[in-house]
């Protein structure tokens, strides 16, 4: 009894030993005897222990963080820039085969690649052209990716660390701007005022009656005031109707 009970308790060791199970999110790149061979999915397998080698590898988006790299850009402005990086594993086999480690290859690839392409731009461009610049590089990781099984989804520029020198001048072009828009808007105003102040003289001077009536509006606006004396000439030409009927009446 004693072999057949070590024999039997030999075969469920060598059979649980074999025992693998995947997640949905899972793939299994098996090796049996140095070769590989299909894939496994999802679920419960077995494979021959001593004898096959499973690889477990993950079909889930992974977030990678790529370090501040330092660059100098087209126009010699030295700036830290930090991304952040989504790619999956589209081929499991590839990823195993083709690079020894995807996870270190792929960030090490996206450190270089942000400082090769942002090198190539200007400082304005690296701040105001991010969508652009994420896209390019999110091009240029797929492509070199792309052998080993790796689909680059997504490359986001997260921030862009300006020498303390650069942000005050940059400061200082912002509230020179500011302080043109402010003077161009009061100009634009002033301008405005006077084509109509010219346009209403032009209304004067064809009715010279609207003349008159606004002057004695303007008399009633001024007399509403809590002044208590109020000096105003009054024009002759007010005074011209009365002069006229007494002489008629002489």
């Amino acid at each position: 009894m004693t072999p057949l009970f070590i024999f039997i308790a030999f075969i469920v060791l060598f059979v649980l030993a074999g025992i693998r199970i995947l997640n949905e999110y899972e793939r299994g790149v098996v090796f049996r005897l140095g070769r590989i061979i299909d894939p496994k999915g999802p679920g419960f397998k077995w494979i021959i222990p001593g004898v096959d080698k499973m690889t477990k590898i993950s079909l889930r988006v992974i977030t990678m963080d790529v370090p501040p790299q330092d660059i100098i850009t087209r126009d010699n402005v030295s700036v830290k820039v930090n991304a952040v990086v989504y790619f999956r594993v589209v081929d499991p086999v590839k990823a195993v085969v083709q690079v020894e480690n995807y996870l270190y290859a792929t960030s090490q690839l996206s450190q270089t690649t942000l400082r090769s392409v942002l090198g190539q731009v200007e400082l304005d461009e690296l701040l105001s052209e991010r969508e652009k610049l994420n896209a390019q590089l999110q091009e240029v990781l797929d492509k070199h990716t792309d052998p080993w099984g790796i689909k680059v989804t997504l490359v986001e520029v997260k921030f862009v660390d300006l020498p303390q020198e650069m942000q005050r001048a940059m400061a200082r072009q912002a509230e020179a701007e500011r302080d043109r828009r402010a003077k161009v808007i009061n100009a634009e105003g002033e301008f405005q005022a006077a084509t109509r102040l010219q346009e209403a003289s032009d209304i004067l001077a064809v009715n010279p009656m609207a003349l008159q009536l606004r002057y004695l509006q303007t008399l009633v606006e001024v007399s509403s005031e809590r002044s208590s004396t109020i000096v105003f000439p009054i024009p002759l030409d007010l005074l011209k109707p009365f002069f006229e009927k007494g002489s008629h009446g002489e």
